[in-house]
């Protein structure tokens, strides 16, 4: 005869599948930036990822602002790559200035050098946003699920 803590045990392993995490401190300049892409593709594909392509566009986007837009001289910033059981990724961005949050701007014309990262987190994304983190800084966060769950 099994009992309720028998039953748990058997079901928990499959409730609570672990996360995956992957964090790493990059400098913030162009070439962390590139880094910071180039450390997803690699990841997610260990991870078997198979919307590998939309969620290191959603990076390079996340991670050239950050060096553009949240950059401080002497600081740098943190990419943060988490999987969940349901397949979810959920990417974040980390940079020093609190004080600039990012939004989507009305479209740009056609010849703009700039302009269109938002736009493009947001075409990849389920969802995204901005929290504010200590120390002054914003965490710019995207999640993206696995196609064929209401995901790209």
């Amino acid at each position: 005869m099994s009992t309720l803590g028998d039953m748990t045990q058997k079901s928990l392993p499959e409730v609570l599948a672990p996360a995956q995490h992957f964090t790493v401190q990059l400098s913030a300049t162009r070439r962390g930036a590139r880094l910071a892409r180039l450390l997803t593709e690699r990841q997610l594909d260990d991870w078997g990822i198979p919307f590998a392509a939309h969620a290191t566009q959603v990076v390079a986007e996340l991670a050239s602002n950050a060096v553009l837009h949240g950059r401080v001289a002497g600081r740098d910033f943190r990419l943060g790559l988490r999987l969940v059981a349901d397949r979810t990724l959920r990417i974040e961005v980390t940079d020093a200035r609190g004080d600039r949050v990012p939004r989507v701007h009305d479209p740009v014309s056609g010849d703009a050098e700039s302009g269109r990262g938002l736009l493009i987190v947001a075409a990849y994304a389920d969802r995204w946003g901005v929290d504010e983190a200590p120390a002054g800084c914003k965490v710019v966060w995207a999640e993206l699920g696995a196609p064929g769950r209401d995901g790209p």
